[in-house]
């Protein structure tokens, strides 16, 4: 997994953003490896996903998310995708027992 550590990705407030299994990390920022490995739990998400289909779909679940919380950050932290990545993150072994699309058993509105 490659990363890249620069000024401009991702934005202020944010410590790292996976695009296309790129990790482009905010500079000055240490990345642990919990954090490395909520990226690979993306990765994995997108992959499956072909990619393309992982960015529409969290886009329009951060939308929909986005009217129903009316706050953009809660709207982000409860996209299926990243509950998965959040709730897993600690656990080094977790791909390894992931089964596919896991995050669909975390869409929903609360």
């Amino acid at each position: 997994m490659k990363l890249i550590h620069n000024k401009i990705l991702p934005t202020k407030g944010f410590k790292a953003i996976n695009l296309f299994g790129i990790i482009f990390v905010r500079k000055g920022l240490y990345m642990s490896k919990e954090d490395i490995n909520h990226e690979r739990i993306h990765t994995r998400q997108m992959l499956e996903m072909l990619i393309i289909f992982f960015y529409l779909f969290y886009l329009i679940e951060w939308i929909v998310k986005l009217i129903y919380y009316k706050n953009a950050l809660l709207a982000y932290r409860n996209l299926s995708f990243e509950r998965e990545a959040y709730f897993h993150e600690n656990n080094l072994y977790y791909l390894k027992m992931r089964k596919p699309y896991e995050w669909r058993k975390l869409i929903r509105l609360r």
